[in-house]
């Protein structure tokens, strides 16, 4: 009797060269990403090793924990654009905005920043969902945005509910995976439900949500999904964001 064994790929291996990373949290002192400047260059240096060529990184706005507004991003992304100068990596700043009740005034009052065009990444809390978030994502597409929400697979109370998944689907949210839930860093339901997920094509796009090296270090684990196809799928979508230069 012969068994078989599918070898697994480690996930920087799955990382083009071309790669556009959407997610990642790498403006220093702003949030719970990169606490210095140095930490910023080093992180996106060895980031850019495995095949990271862009950047659209995503600060935190979060009210009152974390108090962004697009004025303070932009300031933040000036500055390691400068430090960067000489490395010719292509960095922008985003956001990633958090879905509550504070979300709606900022919506109404401010500039959001966008990936690209119109495309406007979102968060949950992790332990409810908003009592309204239909009639939010509504409300942000009324408003000229196409919403992506943010590591969908790590909100474990959906994890009893997938057809809430698909709920935000035919409202018009798309969805952003993680790609650290595919080596199992944030544990085995979450790995389950974004291998799911992928298996029923309701990834759109993917990210690092990188913070730390820690984050960064899990990039030389194994991938523990079975079927890679689409994964590699969405890794390649993320092209649509690439940065005019």
């Amino acid at each position: 009797m012969f068994t078989f064994y599918s070898k697994k790929s480690y996930l920087s291996d799955l990382i083009p060269s071309n790669f556009v990373d959407i997610h990642s949290h790498l403006i220093p002192g702003i949030d719970d990403g990169a606490k210095t400047i140095e930490d910023s260059l080093v992180l996106i240096n060895e980031l850019n090793k495995i095949g990271f060529s862009q950047f659209i990184t995503t600060p935190h706005v979060m009210p009152p924990v974390w108090k962004n507004n697009t004025s303070i991003i932009q300031k933040g992304e000036k500055a390691v654009q400068l430090a960067l100068d000489k490395n010719n990596l292509p960095f922008k700043a985003a956001a990633e905005y958090m879905l509550d009740h504070q979300f709606l005034e900022i919506l109404k009052n401010d500039k959001l920043l966008t990936l690209k065009d119109n495309y406007l990444l979102v968060e949950m809390s992790y332990l409810n969902p908003p009592i309204n978030i239909q009639e939010i994502l509504y409300d942000i597409q009324i408003a000229g945005y196409t919403p992506i929400l943010a590591h969908p697979e790590r909100y474990l109370f959906l994890h009893q509910n997938f057809d809430f998944y698909t709920t935000l689907k035919k409202t018009g949210c798309l969805f952003q995976l993680n790609l650290l839930s595919v080596v199992g860093y944030y544990g085995l339901p979450v790995l389950k439900t974004a291998e799911k997920l992928l298996k029923q094509k309701m990834i759109d796009f993917v990210g690092s949500d990188l913070h730390h090296y820690k984050h960064l270090a899990a990039f030389s684990q194994k991938v523990e999904i079975k079927e890679m196809a689409p994964l590699k799928e969405a890794i390649q979508k993320n092209q649509l964001f690439r940065i005019s230069i």
